[in-house]
């Protein structure tokens, strides 16, 4: 079933109960259902058709739930990008797609046009409450107030492409995933029933929607007959805390960034968000020191450790029950799913060897747009469903539970030995006083690299460099010991949460400057 079919029945179910919360918005599945409609006849109207490729560069709000689902009720593809992006970057992904629409906020139109002129494209533009200054723009108001006119016979493809999401570009220009509605349905049905997701759960999240953690949380609460909660923001902690508390959410999806500043508040009693059922955790590796905290914090709140990637939305999970068993573990596939670990030749190994992950099942991606090379790459021919290998080393225990142990490029090569940041960083994070921590090779002329480790501390700790090298010497080898710890205010993250340490950090050794993205205007 297609995605805005999924909308349909939810209408047809739970028509008159709220589906979302933004703001001050609040909608109905009706209600929503209708706005997606009205909106997808509009665009019809300006030539809009199946196949085209809407752009969406917008906050976390109702316009942005209603665009997905009036692009699909069109048969066209949603493209999300966040709002934080530069015009250079913009032009190129809107050249390479060849954005038919493209629906922004008017404080985003400066760097669209800009990156329309560079692209040298003229796709219709519409803005969300847009000035009387409009020009040849329309107002996204209008088109969802506008009269319905009968849409083009919905399309029943489940292959047709649903989303373009494009990756970060850390290592070059920004790769467009490209995910059918079948992918999409396969990975959220399995989220559901993991979850166990029922009508009776509200989910708050401030996970951006312009990537597979947050666009999740928007189709499985429609899956499942749910509420979503949209928040813009995760700046101001406690009033994010104070909003599960009057919805009475039931679901709250997190990365760690956002559990970093939770269980740093002194003052939160255990126990403090009583209807919270479960909560989420992917983006990035949830260090066990959270999970700890989480836990002391919220003792009847269930906790899964989720890992992934755009390139197949979900990869594994590790149920409540084994987390605290396996702390460290990023537990086995989702339903329907296998992920298991190769050698260089594509060969699975046994227990306790490190390897590839390799990803297998109807969510793993059809490719990336227009880039057949990484594509052939990535995606591994089966006689089966796709095979995506992952880039990111694991190993699996005798009992089949994976564990991730660093991207393939992140490994650290020293005195001719292979280290694993994670493995440093979790040793980094048993010592108290520690609030963050992120390691990186430094070029080193004789070593070739030499490990240097990048920390923040609790607020009034104090600790010396000295002192944490030591701490790290009791327990790891020599040659995976710090030669070096710089301290910091904040640690730079992707606007999906992951830690970014630039070639400016690890070569020239660099104070890393405070990045915001992860917890203003977005946060898996």
């Amino acid at each position: 079933m297609r995605l805005e079919a999924r909308l349909s029945e939810a209408v047809l179910r739970f028509g008159p109960k709220t589906a979302l919360v933004a703001g001050d918005m609040r909608l109905t599945y009706a209600e929503l259902d209708a706005s997606a409609t009205r909106l997808a006849s509009s665009l019809a109207r300006a030539g809009v058709v199946a196949g085209d490729r809407v752009l969406m560069v917008l906050d976390n709000g109702h316009e942005a739930v209603i665009g997905f689902f009036g692009t699909w009720k069109l048969g066209a593809t949603a493209c999300p990008v966040h709002p934080s992006i530069k015009s250079d970057k913009l032009a190129g992904i809107m050249s390479s797609i060849e954005a038919a629409v493209i629906i922004t906020h008017p404080r985003m139109r400066t760097t669209v046009e800009a990156a329309l002129a560079t692209a040298r494209l003229k796709p219709l533009l519409v803005v969300i409450q847009a000035g009387d200054d409009l020009g040849t723009a329309l107002r996204f108001e209008d088109l969802i107030a506008a009269q319905a006119d009968e849409l083009p016979p919905a399309p029943l493809d489940e292959e047709g492409l649903a989303l373009v999401i494009h990756t970060s570009g850390s290592t070059g220009r920004p790769k467009g995933v490209m995910l059918t509605h079948a992918n999409v349905t396969a990975a959220c049905e399995a989220i559901v029933s993991y979850l166990g997701n029922t009508p009776d759960d509200t989910v708050l999240s401030v996970l951006p929607l312009s990537f597979g953690y947050g666009i999740t949380q928007v189709v499985t609460m429609v899956m499942a007959g749910g509420t979503l909660v949209l928040e813009k923001s995760f700046a101001f902690p406690r009033k994010i805390i104070e909003r599960l508390a009057e919805e009475k959410a039931t679901g709250f999806p997190l990365v760690p960034p956002m559990a970093a500043l939770i269980t740093g508040m002194k003052d939160l009693a255990p126990g403090f968000l009583p209807s919270l059922r479960y909560i989420t955790s992917a983006a990035a590796a949830l260090p066990p020191a959270f999970t700890e905290r989480l836990q002391h914090l919220l003792p009847d709140t269930q906790l899964f450790i989720m890992y992934g990637q755009t390139e197949c939305i979900r990869a594994t999970y590790l149920s409540p029950e084994e987390a605290m068993r396996r702390p460290l573990s990023a537990g086995h596939a989702i339903p329907g799913t296998r992920a298991f670990v190769v050698d260089d030749n594509g060969e699975p190994v046994p227990p306790g060897v490190i390897g590839e992950l390799v990803i297998e099942g109807p969510h793993v991606m059809r490719g990336y747009w227009d880039d057949q090379l990484s594509t052939a790459r990535t995606l591994s021919p089966a006689l089966g469903p796709r095979r995506l290998n992952t880039g990111d080393l694991f190993r699996a225990d005798e009992d089949g539970f994976l564990y991730f142990i660093s991207r393939r490029d992140d490994i650290i090569k020293t005195r001719g030995e292979k280290v694993s940041p994670q493995e440093v960083e979790r040793a980094i994070y048993a010592l108290p006083g520690i609030k963050e921590a992120a390691v990186g090779g430094v070029e080193d002329a004789v070593f070739g690299q030499v490990v240097r480790a990048y920390v923040v501390l609790e607020e009034g700790v104090t600790l010396t460099e000295r002192e944490i090298i030591r701490h790290c010497a009791g327990l790891l080898e020599d040659y995976m010991v710090p030669k070096g710890v710089e301290f910091m205010t904040a640690l730079p993250r992707t606007v999906t949460g992951k830690i970014r340490l630039g070639a400016e950090q690890q070569a020239e050794q660099a104070p890393i400057e405070q990045k915001n993205e992860v917890i203003q205007g977005n946060v898996a």
